[in-house]
């Protein structure tokens, strides 16, 4: 059963978008309202016996929780017979200009799963919203069981062209300043080339013609065999829609034993 709690579907303007330090920043444009509590849609789960799971949607920067319904995100898992609840959040470029996005998530969404008594929280997050899943894993890794990322913005291109150089399992980030969001992001997911086990399980996702194949590729390439995949396309719905299929067809996450 669909709820709709809290959230304007309009379309974000971010016509004027532009990169700073690794956050994006908007610039001739009305600003999204940040507001003290994450706008959601959630869909619960049709199993007869109550789930232990939770995927929370995370959206790119042009796009809104009620996209991943209109885009069939919803409808596949469900046909899938997925055995978790799903709650697509409103984390809009306003909560990541504010460097609110993380905490945001944690006190609104995850924690309060927990406390209901959710075992298992997935994020699952497209471009922008990839970008945030893995800065709220850093922080707060042990709280999620798992990530799959489609088509992750990951930061600035010059410190991508950098990694690129040398991969990320061999690059060394050097002494990272307070400010430097990116390089201590990119330190982190370094550690999935060797201490994978301090990290929650990444999945991930891209198109081969999306703008971000290359940077997703730098992470791919440490990520466990099975653990990747490439569907043809560019950045937009169609490649994310079949990478969140496929996804699903991996048996990741728990099926109904009836419904």
């Amino acid at each position: 059963m669909m709820n709709i709690g809290r959230l304007n579907i309009g379309r974000l303007n971010l016509a004027g978008l532009i990169l700073v330090s690794g956050w994006f920043l908007t610039a001739c444009m009305p600003t999204a309202t940040v507001k003290s509590k994450l706008d959601v849609i959630e869909d619960r789960c049709p199993c007869k016996a109550a789930p232990d799971t939770l995927i929370v949607l995370l959206p790119g920067a042009y796009d809104t929780p009620g996209d991943f319904v209109a885009h069939g995100f919803v409808a596949a898992a469900r046909a899938r017979r997925i055995a978790a609840d799903i709650v697509m959040a409103d984390t809009h470029v306003g909560y990541y200009t504010s460097a609110l996005v993380v905490e945001r998530l944690q006190q609104d969404i995850v924690a309060p799963a927990r406390a209901r008594g959710y075992r298992h929280v997935w994020l699952v997050g497209i471009s922008l919203g990839g970008y945030g899943s893995l800065l709220y894993s850093k922080q707060y890794g042990g709280q999620i069981a798992g990530m799959f990322l489609m088509a992750p913005f990951l930061g600035n291109r010059s410190l991508v062209a950098e990694i690129r150089k040398t991969g990320l399992a061999a690059w060394q980030p050097g002494e990272i300043a307070a400010t430097d969001y990116d390089r201590e992001l990119w330190a982190w997911i370094r550690g999935y080339s060797d201490a994978p086990r301090q990290r929650p399980p990444l999945y991930l996702g891209y198109g081969l013609e999306d703008r971000f194949a290359g940077s997703n590729r730098l992470i791919g390439d440490v990520l466990p065999p099975g653990h990747v995949g490439t569907v043809p396309g560019g950045h937009e719905w169609r490649p994310w829609r079949a990478l969140w299929e496929e996804f699903l067809d991996r048996d990741v996450l728990p099926r109904c034993d009836d419904v």
